[in-house]
């Protein structure tokens, strides 16, 4: 197993996950047990399958259908510590079909499906939890992505997770317009057992179509506003966006089970 820091060239910064590269498929409970032992907010297992990878994410709760940080750190200990001889690695996931991650000039870019978004009324509840109603609110196909008028309402924030949590969604992004980068978020997920994700690759195949279209361009410069940090850039695609970042391995071990 490695551990590595995802969008970041530093340790103890960007977002930490864990990765297994297999040669078959464990039981889906053993891999369940092994995330919740890592209590990282991800832990990746890839299989090869001819010239791909099978690839599936787990957080210490549930398995997940797409994670950007688990995969650019799968990506990052393939090219690193097997080798990988081509500059690009294809993946294979369950829900999101075909994914690819590019190593040019020291980054690692991902290729992954943009989202799709559709404007709703604002739960309540949720606005209540996070203790300040948003100026838009919007549904993805998985999470909601709320906006705000300016970077110190998402620096401020401080949700009630307990409350997060029983409403059963699977994440929230929080947005709003950047000081010094093109937008900047926070993404919380306590409902599958992550407060807060540090850095969220999966957040931005939301965030990017919305601010592509919100500010007219296809090129962004993100920034995720965790306590750990961590800056993306992003490219909208139209049906694709392209995830760009570094990463660092912070340790290698054995699991004995």
């Amino acid at each position: 197993m490695y551990q590595v820091d995802a969008f970041t060239s530093r340790p103890f910064r960007g977002n930490p996950a864990a990765v297994c590269i297999l040669e078959e498929w464990p039981d889906d409970l053993l891999m369940q047990q092994i995330a919740a032992e890592n209590n990282l907010s991800e832990t990746a297992f890839a299989v090869p399958l001819k010239d791909s990878y099978e690839i599936r994410w787990f957080t210490p709760m549930v398995e997940v259908d797409l994670c950007g940080h688990g995969t650019l750190a799968a990506a990052h200990v393939l090219f690193e510590h097997y080798s990988h001889r081509s500059d690009m690695i294809r993946f294979i996931s369950r829900k999101m079909g075909i994914l690819t991650v590019t190593r040019s000039e020291g980054f690692l870019i991902l290729d992954f499906p943009a989202d799709r978004l559709e404007a709703v009324k604002t739960p309540g509840e949720l606005a209540g939890a996070l203790g300040k109603m948003p100026a838009a609110t919007f549904r993805g196909m998985t999470d909601y992505l709320m906006v705000y008028p300016a970077q110190r309402d998402i620096e401020a924030m401080d949700p009630d997770f307990n409350s997060m949590a029983r409403m059963g969604d699977r994440g929230v992004i929080v947005t709003a317009r950047g000081r010094d980068v093109d937008f900047v978020s926070r993404f919380f997920a306590p409902g599958i057992g992550i407060n807060e994700d540090p850095v969220t690759g999966s957040a931005h195949t939301t965030l990017t179509p919305y601010w592509s279209k919100k500010l007219g361009k296809k090129r962004l410069i993100a920034r995720q506003l965790s306590r750990r940090g961590g800056e993306l850039t992003c490219e909208d695609l139209g049906g694709r966006v392209k995830i760009s970042g570094k990463a660092v391995t912070y340790l290698e071990g054995e699991i004995r089970v």
